[in-house]
């Protein structure tokens, strides 16, 4: 079973119109609702692809009611959310239909007291030993403190479990200290914890920072990993035009997908990028375009690089 984190779960809501104009009413073509937030997008995913995920983090009020009754119908998705006083946070995409450009509003998220944070760490630890794989995702919301990701990685790697991390920022750079297996920045996030905008030399310093494998996130230009086994970059076939939300979360669910069935790391990046194209292609956030999925992982392309990290 793999475990994906979502500390600032969310309900991802989706509208779209014929044409996004500032200063102007817009009539909405269409609306879905989504559980959302990084890691429950990730585990709607690796679900989809047959693998068994639950999914922890916090939620409450009427918002956290109805993201755990929408979760309670994705098969093979297991809900071990824990329950706060706040209420689940809300993000908006709004998709012009005309240029397919997606804009997002997101909600900061649920105060989290001391005592939520204590309960949260107790359900995490205890889930652990159960798993072979944990994913830790997203932002954090108020109250939770910035180091929780650093005693997160070491909590899983003291039960033995390999630890992905997909945040950015403070929480980016204390959870690199405790050496977690793989983290998967984009380029901002990147080049903020680095301070190098080049990506292979900012790619290479994070692992310097430590992480055992890092894989950046380059938008269409697709994946850069450096590993300990060498490095590799994957590109999809070409540019694709559609809602871009969520694309990030596809490659942590490709990547630990790739990790769960023995996978090696270009096969793994080609899962990733496949996925994340597909996502784009897909009406709302968080999900994936199945049919065209298999068609994109056969055009993905990977190269090795001639210098292993």
């Amino acid at each position: 079973m793999i475990l994906t984190v979502t500390l600032n779960t969310a309900l991802d809501i989706t509208y779209r119109v014929r044409s996004l104009t500032p200063h102007r009413s817009h009539r909405v073509t269409e609306v879905t609702e989504r559980p959302g937030g990084k890691g429950v997008n990730a585990a709607r995913v690796l679900a989809a692809l047959g693998h068994a995920v639950t999914v922890t983090g916090f939620t409450g009020g009427a918002t956290g009611r109805v993201v755990r009754e929408a979760l309670s119908a994705v098969p093979g998705v297991v809900d071990a959310l824990v329950p706060i006083g706040g209420a689940t946070r809300r993000t908006v995409a709004v998709v012009d239909e005309g240029t397919g450009d997606a804009t997002r509003l997101d909600e900061p998220g649920p105060l989290v007291s001391p005592a939520e944070w204590g309960a949260f760490q107790e359900a995490y630890e205890g889930l652990l030993p159960g798993v072979s794989a944990v994913a830790l995702c997203g932002s954090l919301p108020p109250g939770v403190p910035v180091g929780a990701y650093a005693g997160l990685v070491r909590a899983a790697r003291a039960a033995g479990v390999p630890v992905l991390l997909d945040t950015g920022g403070e929480p980016l750079r204390r959870g690199v200290a405790a050496r977690p297996d793989l983290i998967k920045p984009n380029a901002a996030e990147l080049a903020e914890l680095t301070g190098a905008h080049e990506p292979l030399r900012a790619t290479r310093d994070a692992r310097r920072r430590g992480a055992r494998s890092v894989v950046a996130s380059l938008g269409g230009e697709g994946l850069l990993a450096v590993t300990e086994e060498g490095r590799w970059r994957a590109a999809p076939p070409a540019r694709l035009r559609g809602n871009p939300t969520g694309a990030g979360d596809s490659v942590v669910a490709g990547l630990l997908s790739g990790l769960a069935d023995g996978l090696p790391w270009p096969d793994k990046l080609a899962r990733a990028v496949a996925l994340s194209a597909a996502t784009v292609l897909a009406p709302a956030a968080g999900e994936f375009d199945r049919a065209a999925y298999p068609e994109l992982l056969g055009r993905v392309t990977v190269t090795a690089e001639a210098t292993a990290a």
